[in-house]
C-alpha cells in the first residue's frame, strides 16, 4: 500500500529552492550582487531602510508615494517661482522703458544778486509813450502833470516786423531794457496815453524775453522779434489803472535743449484821475515792472531709469530661472531613476515567484 505523503506548502518549496540556490552559488555571485546594489545606490552603500522597504512592500509603497508627492509639490513650487521671476523680469523692463520715456522734474532755486536785464516788448498801437523811468526801493514819486510827456532814462528800441501769426500783418514794438538790480529793488515805471474814444475797451499788450542784449546784438532785429513772439507768451494791462508786474525767471533744461520763460504776478490799482474833464478823454496807462525775489527757478528733466540697476535685477532673475530649470532637470532624472529601481524590484519579485 502506497504511503500518502503530505503536500508541502509553496513557501516551503520556495524556501528550499532559495536554500539550495544559496548553497549552490559561489562567493563570486554575492560579490557581483553587491556590486550591482552599489551601482544602484549613488553613495555606494545600502541603508537599513532599503532592507526594511524590501521586506515590507506596503511601507515601501507608502514612502515612495510620499516621495513622489513631495517631488511634485517641489516642482509646482519651482514652477510658481519661475513664473514670478518671469513676471518680475517683464515688470523690470517695462518700468525701465516707462522711466526712460517719462523723466521727472527736479526743481531748484538759485539765489542771485542781479538778473540779466530782460527785454520788455510793448505793443502800444495808437497809444503814446509819455515817460519811462528807473526807480529803486519800490519808491515811485508822485505824478507831476500826468498825461503830458516827461523825461525818461530807459533804453528803448523801436522795431517793426511782420508777425508770425494771423495774416502776416506788420507790427510795431517798443522794446525796453528791463530792471536787473534785484537787491536794491530796481523797477521801471512807464505811462502811456491813448486818445482813442471809439473803443469800448482799451489795453496794451506786452511780452517778456530773457535778455535785452540778445536784441541789440542780433543782426536782424525783425527776425529776432518774430521768433520771440512765436516762442513767448503775451499779456496785457488796461487803461485807467496802475498795473504792478512782478517777474520771476524759470529755466528749464531738457535732454537736448534749454528754455527760459517768465512767470509773473500782477496787481491792479485804480488811478484817481484829477485832471480837468476835458483832458480825461485822453486815457492813461501805467505799468510797473519789478523782479519778485532774488531766486531763479531751475527745472531739470532727470531720467530716473538706471540701466545698471535693471541689468543687475535681470541677472538675478535669470539666475533664478537657471536654478529652477536645473532643479527641474535633476528632479526628473531622480524620478526616472526611482521608476527604474521600482521596475527592477518588481521584476525581481516576479522572478522569485516564478
Amino acid at each position: 500500500m502506497l504511503r500518502k505523503e503530505n503536500p508541502r506548502s509553496y513557501r516551503e518549496f520556495n524556501d528550499d529552492d532559495d536554500d539550495d540556490e544559496g548553497k549552490g552559488r559561489s562567493p563570486e555571485f554575492f560579490d557581483h550582487a553587491t556590486e550591482d546594489l552599489e551601482r544602484e545606490d549613488p553613495n555606494g552603500s545600502i541603508s537599513q531602510d532599503d532592507d526594511t522597504r524590501e521586506s515590507n512592500p506596503s511601507m515601501r509603497f507608502s514612502k515612495t508615494c510620499l516621495k513622489n508627492v513631495f517631488t511634485v509639490v517641489l516642482i509646482f513650487i519651482y514652477l510658481l517661482l519661475t513664473a514670478v521671476a518671469a513676471f518680475l523680469a517683464y515688470q523690470t523692463i517695462s518700468d525701465f522703458l516707462d522711466k526712460l520715456n517719462h523723466p521727472v522734474m527736479s526743481v531748484t532755486y538759485k539765489e542771485v544778486d542781479s538778473f540779466s536785464p530782460p527785454g520788455i516788448a510793448l505793443y502800444p498801437g495808437k497809444a503814446q509813450l509819455l515817460s519811462c523811468r528807473h526807480h529803486f526801493h519800490d519808491y515811485i514819486p508822485p505824478l507831476v502833470d500826468p498825461g503830458r510827456p516827461q523825461e525818461g532814462d530807459c533804453m528803448i528800441n523801436d522795431v517793426a516786423y511782420i508777425g508770425p501769426f494771423a495774416n502776416q500783418t506788420e507790427k510795431r514794438a517798443l522794446v525796453v531794457r528791463g530792471p536787473s538790480d534785484v537787491r536794491n529793488r530796481e523797477l521801471i515805471f512807464m505811462q502811456f496815453s491813448h486818445n482813442e474814444t471809439e473803443e469800448d475797451f482799451s489795453a496794451i499788450t506786452y511780452m517778456l524775453f530773457a535778455n535785452f542784449s540778445d536784441l541789440t546784438n542780433s543782426a536782424n532785429k525783425s527776425e529776432f522779434m518774430r521768433d520771440c513772439e512765436r516762442n513767448y507768451s503775451t499779456w496785457t494791462f488796461s487803461g485807467g489803472f496802475r498795473t504792478w508786474v512782478k517777474m520771476s525767471l524759470v529755466r528749464t533744461s531738457g535732454k537736448n535743449s534749454e528754455s527760459v520763460e517768465f512767470r509773473q504776478e500782477s496787481t491792479v490799482v485804480k488811478f484817481n484821475d484829477k485832471r480837468p474833464e476835458l483832458e480825461q478823454s485822453n486815457e492813461l496807462f501805467f505799468a510797473v515792472f519789478e523782479w519778485r525775489d532774488p531766486f531763479m527757478q531751475e527745472i531739470r528733466l532727470i531720467v530716473t531709469a538706471n540701466p545698471w540697476n535693471s541689468v543687475a535685477i535681470l541677472c538675478g532673475v535669470f539666475m533664478a530661472l537657471f536654478k529652477a530649470a536645473n532643479f527641474a532637470k535633476l528632479t526628473i532624472q531622480w524620478i526616472i531613476k526611482m521608476r527604474k529601481r521600482h521596475l527592477r524590484n518588481k521584476a525581481r519579485e516576479l522572478n522569485q515567484i516564478n
